[in-house]
């Protein structure tokens, strides 16, 4: 009786230590600058995180943020274990976290640029002419919306802070940056390259305009929290590069592949935002 007594409470011990254990694992939060729609969002990182989760062991969990100083804040103060943001926000949130990949996607693979746009009627020519004029933006922490072209206007002596009115994009929206310029409400817009077709379905082409292609900035940043123990960011960054082209999750991230990057790669965007410490 007492031995039977015994192994109940023997086996009541290891099951309490089990338990015990597994609420310890780790459970990471996976999120992605809010580029587009939360919903848009939670399908490109879902795959992934239910990906890293199967090959890890660990509990990696999608998390959503609505804005981009939203999800900039939560980065920096380690809400966000596991992120996928621009170099911008990435140099900004860098002393919380660190690039382990790089996104490859288009024709640019590991890099990406900003333009300047305008209504095709507009009477500005060159990128000069903005000097006192009205410029919409995605937002101040948007690499293609921004610091890309601020940095080719520095160059040509503008600095746009100083010389123009800025106005940022209501939810940091591409495609809102191009209505401002159509209807008029502004003389110029910076978005990236690549969207230059995201508001076809209201903007007729022909009514928008390239002004100038502007600086080429390093790709996107997958980024760890530099607090994680270092055999999950191991198992992590294994994971990463077992990777293929082709492969469903990076197919619902909308990139060709991630490849091994470091905090140096982005050396550049943290000059042209004025965080060189060099």
């Amino acid at each position: 009786m007492i031995h039977s007594a015994t192994r109940i409470l023997t086996i009541v011990g290891v099951w309490a230590l089990l338990t015990a254990q597994c609420s310890l694992a780790a459970n990471y939060k996976l999120s992605m600058l809010p580029r587009y729609s939360t919903e848009e969002i939670n399908r490109r990182i879902t795959p992934l995180a239910e990906y890293l989760s199967r090959k890890t062991g660990l509990k990696i969990v999608p998390t959503l943020t609505s804005t981009f100083d939203q999800y900039s804040k939560q980065l920096a103060n380690g809400g966000i274990d596991i992120g996928f943001e621009n170099p911008y926000i990435y140099v900004l949130a860098s002393k919380t976290h660190e690039v382990v990949a790089m996104a490859i996607k288009g024709k640019d693979a590991d890099k990406f640029r900003g333009v300047i746009i305008t209504r095709s009627d507009n009477s500005l020519s060159e990128a000069k002419d903005l000097k006192g004029k009205t410029i919409a933006i995605v937002g101040y922490t948007s690499a293609g919306g921004y610091l890309s072209q601020k940095l080719t206007l520095l160059e040509k002596g503008i600095d746009v802070q100083k010389d123009c009115t800025i106005e940022e994009a209501p939810e940091n929206k591409q495609e809102n940056v191009i209505f401002s310029v159509y209807t008029g409400d502004v003389d110029a817009g910076f978005i990236r390259e690549s969207a230059l077709n995201k508001a076809d379905e209201f903007v007729p082409r022909a009514a928008i305009r390239v002004l100038e292609s502007c600086a080429w900035l390093p790709n996107w940043a997958l980024s760890l929290n530099r607090k994680m123990p270092p055999a999950d960011r191991e198992k992590i960054i294994r994971a990463l590069q077992e990777l293929r082209p082709e492969d469903k999750v990076l197919k619902a991230l909308k990139i060709k592949a991630l490849r091994p990057a470091q905090d140096e790669d982005y050396n550049s965007v943290r000059k042209a935002a004025g965080l060189d410490q060099s």
